[in-house]
């Protein structure tokens, strides 16, 4: 019988499943957006809600618990100084998965995964003045 059985084993033994997951979720909260299957989707989406519900309280024994996950200290200070405060008012639900259809070798269901919130990307665009200036100095 497969009774309580929590999580999707995807096929992958006890270490390489927990490699996997954790570097998913250290992704997903650098870039805010990863490109996965649907599977790892949603097991991913479970670690990283729980971990974002962790960081709206930035104390000393959260950030060790969040820790144990995210081993990156940049990403790690991302999520509780950025991510975290943008999901202040809301109760849960900070991820969503967003269907991109088969992919061509082996027809698996490949899916978005991003934060609900995300930041738009900003592109640093120059001065008009500063485009001007390097025409000069190329001709």
């Amino acid at each position: 019988m497969k009774h309580k059985i929590g999580f999707n084993p995807l096929s992958r033994r006890t270490g390489h499943r927990k490699a996997l997951i954790r570097n998913m979720v250290i992704s997903l909260f650098k870039y805010e957006r990863i490109k996965t299957t649907k599977a790892k989707a949603r097991e991913i989406r479970r670690i990283a809600e729980k971990l974002i519900t962790r960081a709206k309280v930035d104390t000393v024994h959260n950030r060790r618990i969040v820790a144990k996950r995210i081993h990156e200290k940049s990403v790690l200070s991302k999520l509780f100084k950025d991510i975290a405060p943008r999901f202040a008012s809301r109760p849960g639900g900070y991820t969503r998965i967003l269907k991109l259809g088969q992919r061509e070798g082996d027809a698996s269901e490949m899916v978005l995964l991003e934060l609900v919130e995300r930041k738009p990307l900003e592109l640093k665009k120059k001065p008009k003045k500063a485009k001007e200036e390097e025409k000069k100095e190329n001709e």
